[in-house]
Formats: structure tokens, sequence, C-alpha cells
């Protein structure tokens, strides 16, 4: 059984929303197991601990989840064009799994959630691949196979998929989203298997 780790920080639910379908997409292959994991907000004054379980939805993510997975799909609000700071706290405190090269090898995407069209979708995608180019993931994208790609009028790019939330984060996921969610599920479980 191979197992896929779908990581995300949520703030309004859009991000978990695009996690759920990465999912679906992830257990359409035989032999595959997608992992809901989630993390925690950062305190704004000191570093907070919270409970190990939060009261609803997926569970907080710890490093064995990431040393144990055979691929990751590692997904985040846009924050000015950037990862929230909640998931790259938690990236950042990665470094046992660097030096021991545990995430070396395997394929990792990600997917992000922004307000508006021009939320610095791409750069926010860019910016989550960077830890895992130094852990030696191998990146993969969106081939224009997926011919959503080219036709979507929300969210999706090469570089992962994406979702146009709204100013007011209340937009639901397009049909085109999900199934560009959907697609870098299995490409990422493909991969987990191949490799």
């Amino acid at each position: 059984m191979k197992k896929v780790l779908v990581l995300y920080y949520s703030r309004h639910g859009n991000t978990a929303a695009m996690a759920q379908q990465i999912a679906r997409g992830v257990e359409a292959l035989p032999n595959t197991e997608a992992v809901l994991r989630t993390v925690p907000e950062v305190s704004a004054t000191c570093e907070a601990y919270t409970d190990s379980i939060p009261d609803q939805g997926a569970p907080y993510a710890n490093l064995d989840d990431l040393k144990h997975c055979h691929a990751l799909a590692l997904g985040s609000a846009g924050r000015f064009g950037n990862m929230a700071a909640p998931l790259k706290y938690f990236l950042e405190k990665t470094s046992s799994l660097w030096l021991s090269a545990s995430l070396a090898g395997k394929p990792a995407g990600v997917f992000t959630s922004t307000s508006s069209l021009h939320g610095g979708q791409e750069s926010t995608l860019l910016s989550m691949m960077l830890p895992l180019l130094h852990h030696g993931m191998l990146i993969s994208g969106l081939p224009y196979s997926e011919a959503d790609l080219l036709s979507t009028q929300s969210g999706g790019t090469p570089y992962g998929p994406t979702h146009v939330a709204g100013s007011d984060s209340q937009r639901a996921l397009t049909p085109e989203e999900q199934r560009l969610c959907q697609a870098l599920g299995k490409r990422l479980a493909r991969l987990a298997h191949q490799l």
C-alpha cells in the first residue's frame, strides 16, 4: 500500500476542500491511501502549544507523517504570493528529515487557494516548491494534457492546482478546479507506484 500525504494549511476551508479532492484522486488508484494532515496556527507572540488533535478536520501532521509517506501533496492558502506562516513554520522544523535525506527521491506536488485570480497563485506554488527541492523531492506539476488547464476560467496552473475563493472566501471549487485537484492526486499516486 502506497501512502500519499496530503499536507495543508487552510484558514477558511478552501484549501481543505482542495485537499479532499486531491485525496479522491489519490484513492482512485488501487493500493493507494491518502493521508490528510494539517498544521496548527502559529501564535503571534510566542510558540503556542495546542492539542495534538484539532477540534475538527484532519489531524495535525508530525515528522513521521512525512518520513513514512511515498509521495506528498503540499497545499496552503496564499499570503501575499507566499505560503502561509503556519505551513512554513512546520516545514522549517524538518531539518532532521533533511539531514537523513528521508524525503529525497519522493514525488511531490503543490496546490493553493487565493481570494483573487491574480492573488499570487503561481508564486505561492513556487514558494512551496523551494523547501521540497532542498529535501531532494521530485516536483510534479500538471501537464497540459489535462484539458481543464486550457479551458478554466477560475483556478488552475501547470505548477499545480489552484482555486479562486473570492473576496469573501465563500466561492466553492469549480468543476474544473475539482478535476485538476483529482488529477494531481492521481499523478502523485501513479508516480509513487512507479518510483
